[in-house]
């Protein structure tokens, strides 16, 4: 039967277009609730319902081809389609989005409405899909797409534009009950005596992940200084959304200096976060050092490893991690990057596809564990 023709008998019988392209699908979700933090703070419930919900997902953070979300929604939503159906059917109830500054903001003062329109479209996405949303902000991962308005400015400023990036999401989005939550900033740090007004140190696979907040303390601890940063964007936030879960994607600093004492999760700064957000890559042989820094991180608040991958360990190794991790952390989110298993396999070429299929299998596998079906 040639693909006309085939078109025809799906339209008739009032089969998808997923089935047409022999993608398995399931009954459409139910609706979905809104997720809070439980009475006890140790974990995540459904707000209606009561139900625990454990966090099992990926970040969407990019295609194959290495494209950030915005640089292909606009003109290829059905491969954004095509990607939350994959995720959903590979058995995860979380996506993480991340969001550019400078595709959201046109100014320091002014959000873009065009991409705003297009992140409502992915709440209805999701809200049909049945995946809860991760919204990362202030994305400035590629630094030649970051704009020079936003990296002039001083901190005072640049402080106001990223409150004003935030009031204009939240503004979008305090209606969804998609939303999980609202990661402020991914891997910020706070620095001082910054001498070439770099705001994004470092890259890692061409990709500027870490964002300082500061440049110059001028007489403020750490701590001071992130806890307003904090402060400010969550009042951002709260104008629009008094229910969104709010948290920062953090550096496990206590992995590399052991004994190290949490910033974003002291006392002082995690007043308005509500639950913690770690990025954990395991090395080989030392899943206990990574375990041992995850327990400094266990502060009466619900814990999610926001990044994980068997990046720098075996997939038995990660899975070690997890299962250990188990006491303290209630989610955990990887990574999917809009290829199937099945192109992996074929895929001969890609490098990585290997460690990829694994990581996907076992994905699959580990999902209903975690998610307690």
């Amino acid at each position: 039967m040639n693909c006309f023709a085939k078109f025809l008998r799906v339209l008739a019988q009032g089969l998808c277009w997923a089935c047409l392209c022999g993608v398995a699908v399931s009954a459409a979700p139910a609706p979905l609730e809104r997720i809070v933090v439980s009475p006890d703070r140790s974990h995540f419930a459904l707000a209606g319902s009561g139900a625990s919900f454990r966090p099992w997902g990926f970040n969407y953070d990019h295609d194959p081809a290495g494209r950030l979300l915005e640089d292909y929604w606009q003109d290829e939503w059905p491969v954004v389609e095509r990607d939350f159906a994959a995720m959903k059917a590979l058995g995860a109830n979380v996506a993480r989005i991340h969001l550019q500054v400078g595709r959201f903001m046109k100014s320091a003062r002014k959000p873009d409405g065009r991409s705003l329109k297009q992140l409502a479209r992915l709440l209805k996405l999701a809200e049909r899909t049945g995946l809860y949303l991760d919204v990362t902000g202030l994305g400035c991962y590629n630094r030649a797409d970051t704009p020079a308005w936003y990296n002039n400015l001083d901190e005072a400023r640049r402080w106001d534009a990223q409150s004003r990036f935030w009031e204009a999401v939240a503004g979008t989005c305090a209606d969804s009950p998609a939303i999980f939550c609202y990661d402020l900033m991914n891997e910020p740090v706070v620095s001082d005596g910054v001498k070439d007004k770099d705001w994004t140190p470092g890259e890692f696979g061409g990709k500027c992940f870490v964002q300082r907040l500061t440049l110059n303390l001028a007489g403020r601890t750490d701590k001071q200084a992130a806890q307003a940063w904090v402060g400010q964007l969550a009042a951002a936030i709260r104008k629009h959304d008094q229910a969104g879960l709010m948290t920062v994607g953090a550096i496990p600093w206590a992995l590399t200096w052991p004994g190290a004492k949490p910033l974003f999760y002291s006392p002082e700064v995690s007043r308005n976060l509500d639950f913690v957000s770690l990025h954990f890559y395991p090395e080989k042989g030392e899943v206990d050092k990574a375990l041992a820094a995850l327990a400094v991180y266990n502060i009466g608040k619900p814990v999610v490893i926001e990044e994980m991958f068997p990046l720098k360990c075996s997939v038995e190794e990660l899975n070690q991690f997890i299962d250990g991790s188990r006491h303290v952390a209630t989610g955990w989110i990887g990574f999917y990057w809009g290829k199937s298993m099945e192109q992996y396999r074929q895929d001969t070429k890609d490098p990585n596809g290997a460690l990829t299929l694994q990581w996907l299998e076992y994905f699959v596998k580990k999902a209903p564990a975690i998610r307690g079906d």
